[in-house]
């Protein structure tokens, strides 16, 4: 297939044959470690303000009894954690989403690895860019001490083809975004507002269907943003000087002309317009993972320090363009009976709508809530 970047049936076959393996990468994970610098880096790169992730002495009156990392950390544990995308040379991939399960927190020094299995290969209906797969894998995560995970995602990516992306460039049309000096004065002032239940319990038993989760803001999207995220995650190619040069020799498919001619990786389409404008949407964008954690902080604001956040599914439905302005909502869904456990759980819709708005990512969420009268937490 080359670099054309067409999607032929003898290259879904190659890549079908890896269906069920553990998929490896040469090169190391970018963190190894929930060390406090990587934990204040991703609470500052995707807004998190909650000060279990920053705040020792805050963080050891809580019930964790020391600062942990916030839920959607463990992506910078593994490149493949956000799906593994390998096969399939020059077809351009996008971020679809991620379904996580936590099953405990993760402490501040904790020292993690990562397993991913390719899991299956789905063909779409190619509305945007002809013919397309999603391609699915699961990511389990441990701590370097114990066997049992502490969390696992499923990852999906989409597959497309970019030279039918730009012919169809279905998004051309999209309304870019510009703000006057009140209009970011007023986001200010939402920012400021962002409200954290934090060390009061939120209980089961005060929960009711159709309860809505206090608002987030985040944005406007900014090149500076996708930089402070890349700082937090680590990114998949980016590299630098010989070491990108080395990579191209062994991967040629994977680098894509700049305005200069000169090769860049895919995830330039995050910062370079034109780049992003060669897939057939109309401006640089964010990263997918950065509103699943956005979400994620939507959800562990509301539960509060009490609360424990089991399940999140997140699917990517739209581009988050740069100047977009993005806000996670959410509302209960269903009070589920008390388990067998004795806890209390609760089930949330949870979505990302900008200022035109446009659903970008949408889901649910299941969460854990302490019982009063001491039940469990």
């Amino acid at each position: 297939m080359g670099s054309t970047g067409v999607i032929t049936d003898v290259e879904v076959e190659r890549l079908r044959a890896k269906l069920g393996q553990r998929v490896e990468v040469s090169e190391p994970p970018y963190l190894t470690e929930a060390n406090q610098d990587a934990i204040r880096r991703w609470a500052a790169a995707t807004g998190d303000r909650n000060r279990l992730y920053t705040d020792p002495e805050y963080a050891a009156a809580s019930p964790y009894g020391g600062i942990i990392a916030p839920p959607c950390l463990p992506y910078a544990f593994s490149r493949l954690s956000i799906g593994y995308r390998g096969g399939l040379p020059g077809v351009h991939s996008m971020f679809g989403g991620s379904h996580w399960t936590w099953f405990r927190p993760l402490p501040i020094g904790s020292r993690a690895e990562a397993e991913t299995r390719f899991t299956d290969l789905v063909e779409l209906d190619g509305r945007f860019a002809g013919r397309m797969f999603k391609q699915i894998s699961m990511t389990t995560f441990r701590t370097a001490t114990d066997p049992e995970p502490f969390a696992q995602v499923q990852g999906w990516g989409m597959r497309t083809e970019r030279h039918t992306a730009r012919k169809r460039n279905k998004y051309g049309g999209a309304r870019l975004a510009h703000y006057t000096a009140d209009d970011i004065a007023a986001i200010a002032e939402e920012y400021a507002k962002e409200q954290l239940t934090g060390p009061q319990p939120r209980y089961w038993d005060d929960v009711r269907v159709g309860d809505e989760l206090p608002s987030i803001v985040r944005g406007p999207y900014t090149a500076t943003i996708a930089v402070a995220f890349e700082q937090a995650w680590g990114g998949l190619f980016v590299r630098a000087h010989g070491a990108w040069f080395d990579y191209l020799r062994d991967h040629p498919a994977i680098g894509i002309p700049n305005a200069y001619g000169v090769p860049e990786p895919p995830e330039a389409v995050h910062w370079d317009s034109q780049l992003a404008r060669s897939a057939g949407v109309p401006e640089a964008y964010d990263y997918g993972p950065e509103r699943i954690s956005w979400l994620a902080t939507l959800v562990t604001n509301w539960i509060g320090d009490h609360g424990f956040l089991e399940e999140l599914y997140v699917e990517i439905r739209g581009f988050n363009l740069i100047g977009d302005l993005s806000r996670g909502r959410g509302e209960v869904q269903e009070v589920l009976p008390v388990g067998s456990d004795g806890h209390g759980r609760v089930r949330l819709t949870v979505r990302i709508v900008n200022q035109r708005g446009d659903v970008t990512a949408k889901g649910w969420a299941l969460v854990r809530l302490p019982l009063r009268g001491g039940g469990a937490s």
